[in-house]
């Protein structure tokens, strides 16, 4: 047996370990932190090297293929659901006969893949109990929706998932070219004013650190749902071991490493864009900026591959199934709710009213 099988029987026997009370398999605990056996409550302390680091460690991102860690610490299958597509990782013990993220039953084990392993794992922090509670404050404040929908939603038991994110650190350094416009007010012979805008060009360099760019890693879940979830404390991680996970399910990374670093940078060079923007407002005392164009160079890319808690659930209302999901971390909520018409149609009604009355107040 090679060093290899060693570690895996030993960190097998770890998160697979059996309460000494009553022989149960334990699960994590968000709530304390600690394995907890769901049987009969008895808690155990997840034990830390204090030799390692606390926290994951930022990668090479051009030495991915040589350094990247393969091994999960226990033996994994990766489970594929033929209804939605989506890609889970199990450990090799558990039985899955349902996806966590469609409910159907049509799942199979799939062929092994040389999957990167995490280097990190945000622990959830917020239980199943306390993200029915987040859910119904949720639901109570949104606007549109049908009153008796808030009243009667309930969700679905909870189920705990760990999304795999990438995240990138690079240094940047960026020249542009742009035109700021400045503001003056004139009169016309008739007495009424108007605003003429004079255009300068500008040019400049601009340097920024980019720190923990987030990118969804899978594909079979609403990102703009898991945008609406953000901020992730990125950096109260801990390094990767398979006892954060025990009792949870990790989805499968589907975004590659290259595919995520070039949307990463479509959403950095979002960020220097409004950053440059600013300080060409600041810098000219500028009224308007526009046709800003950028010239970015990256250097020293690093990178993390981290699990993220999130709480998925459902409510049904009017036999139509909605899905909610809730920040593991925080305890911040988004989904999808039903609308009521009615209420969209009395605030645009509304708002054309106002509109016309403050466009007669000017008049």
């Amino acid at each position: 047996m090679d060093e290899f099988e060693v570690n895996v029987v030993k960190t097998m026997d770890e998160t697979d370990k059996k309460c000494p009370q009553c022989g149960g398999v334990m699960d994590f605990n968000p709530t304390t932190n600690n394995l907890k056996c769901p049987y009969c409550d008895y808690e155990e302390e997840i034990q830390l090297d204090t030799t390692q680091p606390t926290e994951a460690q930022e990668l090479d991102f051009f030495e991915a293929e040589h350094t990247a860690n393969k091994d999960w610490g226990v033996e994994t299958k990766t489970v594929l659901c033929e209804a939605c597509g989506a890609e889970s990782v199990y450990d090799a013990l558990e039985t899955a006969g349902v996806c966590p993220f469609c409910g159907s039953n049509q799942v199979m084990e799939a062929h092994a893949k040389d999957t990167i392993a995490p280097g990190g794992v945000i622990p959830f922090k917020v239980n199943d109990k306390q993200a029915a509670e987040y859910f119904q404050k949720w639901i109570k404040k949104q606007f549109f929706c049908p009153k008796l929908a808030k009243e009667s939603a309930r969700p679905d038991s909870f189920q705990g998932i760990y999304l795999p994110y990438w995240t990138f650190d690079s240094k940047t350094a960026t020249s542009y070219h742009g035109e700021y416009g400045i503001d003056h007010t004139k009169r016309k012979s008739n007495g009424e004013t108007y605003t003429e805008t004079e255009w300068y060009r500008t040019s400049g360099n601009h340097s920024e650190f980019i720190d923990d760019e987030l990118v969804f890693a899978g594909k079979k879940q609403s990102e703009a749902i898991l945008k609406r979830l953000e901020p992730f404390d990125t950096k109260d991680n801990k390094p990767y071991k398979p006892e954060y996970i025990a009792g949870f399910i990790s989805e499968r990374y589907s975004v590659g490493l290259k595919d995520a670093w070039e949307k990463a940078k479509i959403s950095i060079k979002g960020k220097l864009r409004q950053h440059i923007e600013k300080d060409i407002r600041h810098d000219h005392n500028a009224d308007r900026v526009r046709n800003v164009s950028l010239n970015v160079r990256y250097s020293d890319i690093t990178y993390k591959y981290l699990l993220l808690p999130i709480w998925i659930s459902t409510f049904k209302y009017n036999n139509q199934v909605y899905q909610f999901m809730v920040n593991g971390q925080t305890g911040k909520v988004a989904g999808k709710t039903p609308i009521s018409i009615p209420k969209v149609i009395l605030t645009v009604i509304a708002a054309i009213i106002i509109f016309m009355i403050l466009t007669s107040m000017g008049d």
